[in-house]
């Protein structure tokens, strides 16, 4: 089996980002928008789409996977959800739904979702440009098959207002800790919409952030072109990059002693615990992370390692997936104790 995208996001020093995502948002213009379709058009569609796009490795020379999201379980449809497949509205729909993805996941196509047809690449680290090349020769393959729903003066048109024109959506999530805990995270925020794009808590809310992700993504897709976008959210992230790190080298500089310790407590957390929830679990490798990023943690000789990985499968739907069992909040939070004890990278001493 071959490895999933997100099982290569490494902890690079100086580099935080940790992935790149590109959206498009299509319709074929032989049926009405998702929302207006009943199960029986909505069955047709997806059939005809799956039947033309049955051929579609050859395009990207990987083998895809098919299935219909409501005929799985929703434990399936969860961890699909926390794997960033699918969004939580698709998750929780009971509409008939098709997706195809590629045995990595980097590369799916969801079928009468929000859309019709949305196609969705994803990649380790800071990539925006390859996927969009990649993004724009799906989608010359698949307009050859299937007219779409576009308009001359406004583009592609989409179910939601926010996705028409080029109905694309580039996103850059970035590991920022140092920024969250001195709070400038949240004056950047306000201070970069005004550009055109906003900015997210991966895990979390506006209140609280667990983790210290953040996914930076474009606001308007009408009126800017597919480079535009690109180069936007490329500029903003690399700018939250140069910022975070900035920080991050001056507080070592200062604190060393006190950031090593911090790193340290949160890897002995994740070791000895023997239970632990979702939200500890995150914060606590969010530390670990940075303290590998920055050499304050040192792994063995020969150690690939991802902390994004882990973040990823600790997830209730994933854990659950891995037993085969539902379980309540108190035998997820051992289990996933048991599961971070397990999987933990070995690490030198001090």
């Amino acid at each position: 089996m071959k490895a999933k995208w997100y099982e290569e996001v490494g902890q690079k020093r100086g580099e935080n980002f940790i992935s790149s995502r590109v959206r498009l948002a299509r319709n074929w213009n032989e049926y009405a928008f998702p929302n207006r379709l009943d199960a029986n058009a909505a069955g047709e569609l997806i059939g005809r789409l799956q039947y033309g796009l049955d051929d579609v490795e050859t395009v990207e020379g990987k083998h895809f996977r098919t299935m219909t999201l409501d005929r799985i379980k929703e434990i399936e449809r969860l961890a699909l959800k926390e794997r960033r497949l699918i969004n939580a509205t698709v998750a929780e729909s009971k509409n008939p739904i098709g997706l195809m993805v590629s045995e990595e996941e980097d590369v799916s196509i969801l079928l009468n979702g929000d859309d019709h047809i949305r196609m969705q690449f994803l990649a380790p680290g800071m990539a925006l440009k390859e996927l969009w090349e990649r993004a724009d020769k799906l989608d010359d393959f698949i307009s050859s098959r299937f007219n779409y729903a576009y308009d001359e003066k406004y583009g592609y048109l989409t179910s939601y207002p926010t996705n028409v024109g080029t109905g694309m959506r580039a996103n850059a999530v970035l590991h920022l800790p140092t920024l969250t805990k001195t709070n400038q995270i949240k004056e950047l925020i306000d201070g970069l919409e005004k550009f055109g794009v906003t900015i997210r808590s991966v895990y979390g809310n506006e209140k609280e952030n667990f983790g210290a992700l953040y996914d930076i993504s474009n606001t308007k897709t009408l009126g800017m072109s597919e480079k535009e976008i690109v180069d936007l959210v490329m500029r903003i992230a690399s700018q939250l990059n140069e910022k975070e790190s900035q920080l991050r080298e001056n507080g070592i500089e200062r604190h060393y002693i006190l950031k090593q310790d911090e790193a340290f407590r949160a890897y002995g957390v994740l070791k000895y615990a023997r239970t632990m929830r979702l939200n500890s679990a995150l914060t606590f490798l969010s530390q670990m992370r940075a303290g590998i990023a920055d050499g304050l943690i040192r792994l063995e000789e020969g150690s690939e390692y991802s902390v994004y990985r882990l973040m990823i499968e600790i997830q209730a739907g994933n854990l659950m997936l891995n037993t085969e069992k539902p379980m309540d909040k108190h035998e997820l939070d051992v289990f996933r104790a048991d599961y971070l004890r397990e999987h933990l990278p070995k690490i030198k001493e001090a």
